[in-house]
This record gives structure tokens, C-alpha cells and sequence, in this order.
């Protein structure tokens, strides 16, 4: 038995901390993968909120959740940046989210040419930390090995490492012996409310 894919892993660290009825955030829809995932977990008492640039992204989310939930939680579908993601969330969902996916790079099958960047992505972890509640969980897939997607990795990890011990334990999970810039995740949870 060899060891969880990258988004295997990301998906069990959430399915340890989300309850049913909560609030979680994708933070990018991209194919839906994570958005039905995460309506899955929370059920039909839930809510979702799963934001993307692309049309294309949300209506492939859309589609996903309808072929797999026939009781979908309360799903909300924001054509917007994920920077955008602390005002989208109305004031008193604030603080509870259970939690929050990214999987960052490119729509897998869309414009390769349109991918996340730092400028937009750190303040959208900035954001997605705030709305955590205390033992929430943030996952960030990454994707090193497309143009941009360097950068944007060695970002988020410098941004990881920074946040505060007392506040947050943070976690790298990823293939060490690969040699084709393979994905890895950083899972980060909330130890504590923070500001």
C-alpha cells in the first residue's frame, strides 16, 4: 500500500476537523473536486462557499456536486477572486468556518494561461486564517511545476512558516525523493482565535 496523493491527504485532514452543519470555503473550484468534498462533509445542513475567475470552474463544480449529493448543503458559487474571500462571507460566518481548501496552479483541461499568483493568493490565506474558527483547518495544494508555480510555492511556504506557533501548527506533507517537482500540501490548523 503506498502512501495518500497529495489531495487524498488534504482531504483527510479536513475530514478530521469538519462536522457536519459547519461552514467551509473552497477557495478554488477549479474541476469541484474539493467544493463536492467539502459538501459532502458538512451535509445538508451546511454550507460551501467555492470561488473561482472562471465561469468555467464553478459551473464544472456545479455539475460535480449535482452527480453527487442529491441533498446538497447550502452551496454558494462566487465568481470572484479568492482574495475576495473574508468580505464575501457575511459578518457572523466569520470565525466559524470549519474550513478552508486551496488547490492552487491552473483549471486542469482550461486556459493554462490564467493560474494563481502570490499577489492574489497570500491575501486570500491572510483572509481564510481570519475566518477560521479555533481547530479549523486550511489545506493549500501546490503546484511547483508549472511556470509561476514555483514562485507561488516558495510564497506560501515562507508565509506558512512565519504564522505564529502559539496560533497555528503547520504541517508539509510531500514527496521527498521525486524529481519531477511533484505537488505537496501545507496543512495548517487553528489553534486558537487570532487577529
Amino acid at each position: 500500500m503506498g502512501f495518500m496523493s497529495v489531495l487524498s491527504f488534504a482531504h483527510r485532514c479536513v475530514t478530521e476537523r469538519l462536522r457536519p452543519g459547519e461552514i467551509a470555503v473552497d477557495a478554488t473550484a477549479g474541476t469541484g473536486a474539493d467544493t463536492a468534498f467539502l459538501c459532502g462533509a458538512v451535509g445538508s445542513a451546511g454550507t460551501v462557499y467555492a470561488f473561482d475567475i472562471q465561469q468555467e470552474a464553478l459551473d464544472r463544480a456545479a455539475e460535480r456536486v449535482a452527480a453527487l449529493h442529491a441533498t446538497a448543503p447550502r452551496l454558494h458559487l462566487l465568481l470572484q477572486s479568492h482574495a475576495e474571500l473574508e468580505q464575501a462571507l457575511p459578518p457572523d460566518e466569520r470565525g466559524r468556518v470549519g474550513a478552508v481548501m486551496f488547490n492552487l496552479g491552473y483549471l486542469p483541461g482550461g486556459d493554462q494561461t490564467v493560474i494563481t499568483r502570490p499577489e492574489s493568493t497570500l491575501p486570500a490565506l491572510d483572509a481564510a486564517v481570519s475566518v477560521l474558527r479555533a481547530g479549523g483547518i486550511l489545506t493549500v495544494v501546490l503546484y511547483p511545476g508549472h511556470d509561476g508555480g514555483r514562485e507561488e510555492a516558495e510564497s506560501v511556504q515562507r508565509w506558512a512558516a512565519a504564522l505564529p506557533e502559539a496560533a497555528f501548527q503547520t504541517l508539509l506533507y510531500r514527496f521527498a525523493n521525486r524529481s519531477n517537482n511533484p505537488p505537496y500540501v501545507i496543512a495548517i490548523e487553528k489553534r486558537k482565535v487570532y487577529s
